[in-house]
């Protein structure tokens, strides 16, 4: 579950020069301008200030298209579809590649916690939610066709080293998504922006002078309420949750995100995974694999790894809600 609000406020500066009484300054504030739509299943948010006022939706909207056009599962014709209904597959878009190097690096690192081939155990879910059937995976069946491993690529095609291997980039595509985004504005000489595409966000320097990008992590416990604020300035941050989307059967809970080693979601003290990093596809991958490895195991990899920051919400033994910020973090979280 990826949810932000964003919050924008302003502060007046007051000045005083020599010795006479303070009166508010009034700056001279660039215009805004606010772009929104929908993409991906979800809606995209993007704020600049630009004193030409440019709007460049149509130009994002086709962007949208075009990583769809590559990326999509839900589309038939897509290049990942089409690839996993084959063998081997030559790129003809830009975006395949950066995904796939971007899950290699983090499959790597997180020893296996983050899949991009865990598409059959998604389906397998699926069906389960749908049909309140049981979907219980095993060596011979479905974990048989999980492992990125057997995937192989080069920056001109990708090709499988077995049959029936599928890989499903939705646990990073969004994030990859805001990142395409945010380097279309920089290219277009926007030098302060917001990005957010369903949750997923990333932020360049501040939204004006003195004043931070302000965005909310959603509560695991209360659906639509905030368990807190963040000010942000040139970061990018993805949440992961599986206290939504889940479904409950013969006393068991099943949720999406689902451990590509055991092909199961076993519940874990860990709610929600909140992961700050220099681009949100990074972070969107890391604030998954977090879900999967569950608490103990993310707290010790954050420990090896200050390159990443967090914001964990937790239940402790006795069941009250707890959270753990990293020392990168502290200061911005309120």
């Amino acid at each position: 579950m990826k949810e932000v609000a964003l919050i924008i406020g302003f502060f007046p500066v007051f000045i005083s020069f020599w010795g006479k009484p303070a009166q508010p300054l009034r700056l001279v504030e660039t215009p805004m301008v606010s772009l929104e739509g929908e993409a991906q299943g979800t809606t995209y948010h993007i704020k600049y200030p630009d004193a030409q006022q440019r709007n460049f939706k149509r130009a994002i909207d086709s962007i949208l298209v075009t990583i769809d056009e590559c990326l999509s599962t839900y589309r038939a014709d897509s290049e990942i579809s089409r690839f996993n209904r084959a063998e081997s597959h030559r790129f003809e878009r830009p975006y395949f590649y950066p995904v796939l190097k971007k899950s290699a690096e983090v499959y790597e690192i997180t020893q296996g916690a983050f899949d991009p081939t865990v598409k059959p155990l998604v389906e397998a879910y699926e069906q389960g939610k749908k049909s309140r059937e049981p979907w219980l995976p095993n060596a011979d069946s479905l974990l048989d066709y999980v492992g990125f491993q057997y995937i192989r690529f080069d920056a001109v095609s990708v090709r499988k080293l077995k049959k029936n291997v599928r890989l499903d980039f939705n646990a990073l595509a969004q994030g990859y998504t805001v990142d395409v985004l945010a380097e279309f504005l920089e290219k277009q000489g926007i030098d302060r922006y917001l990005v957010e595409v369903g949750g997923e966000l990333r932020c360049r320097g501040q939204r004006s002078e003195g004043q931070w990008w302000k965005v909310g992590v959603e509560s695991p416990v209360r659906p639509g309420g905030l368990q807190t604020t963040v000010r942000m300035a040139n970061r990018a941050m993805a949440t992961s949750g599986n206290y939504r989307n889940y479904y409950r059967q013969n006393g068991e809970t099943f949720g999406h995100i689902i451990n590509p080693k055991t092909g199961f979601s076993r519940p874990d003290a860990l709610l929600s995974a909140t992961v700050f990093a220099k681009d949100a596809m990074t972070a969107d991958a890391f604030a998954t694999a977090f879900l999967v490895m569950g608490l103990e195991e993310t707290r010790r990899f954050l420990a090896r790894h200050r390159e990443l920051d967090a914001y964990l919400i937790y239940k402790d033994e006795t069941g009250t809600l707890n959270t753990l910020i990293t020392d990168g973090m502290k200061g911005f979280v309120d």
